[in-house]
């Protein structure tokens, strides 16, 4: 199996427990959390998402230099957004102090967008 082909695999599992966990908080959490909480969750949810779509994206340029972005992007996911998904849950704030390790990674996944888009020669 390819690189491409893997890529877009994971990209479509991440966006689908994305939207299957977004559903979950909306039917099954709603009347369970404080407003906080939820929108705890939610934040989670909405991270989890949009970096599903940018997984995806990078599949399909195919680049492969850009394969480390979306690593990253998934190591971000799981950290950031799982762990205020359980921290909304639970109320541990333990999980609460992993979420920002999370957003390091989802930043360095950026950031290695941004180096790669540097080093491309520019078409005239």
């Amino acid at each position: 199996m390819n690189n491409q082909k893997v890529w877009i695999i994971i990209a479509g599992f991440i966006g689908f427990t994305g939207v299957a966990l977004g559903a979950f908080g909306a039917h099954r959490l709603n009347d369970q959390l404080s407003s906080e909480m939820l929108s705890i969750y939610k934040t989670g949810v909405l991270y989890h998402l949009i970096h599903s779509v940018a997984i995806l994206a990078i599949a399909f340029y195919g680049n492969k230099l850009l394969y480390k972005s979306a690593m990253m992007f998934v190591i971000g996911i799981l950290l950031f957004s799982l762990s205020l998904y359980i921290y909304a849950q639970t109320g541990n704030k333990l999980f609460a102090m992993i979420t920002p390790i999370g957003g390091i990674f989802l930043l360095i996944g950026w950031a290695l967008i941004i180096f790669e888009g540097l080093k491309m020669k520019s078409e005239s």
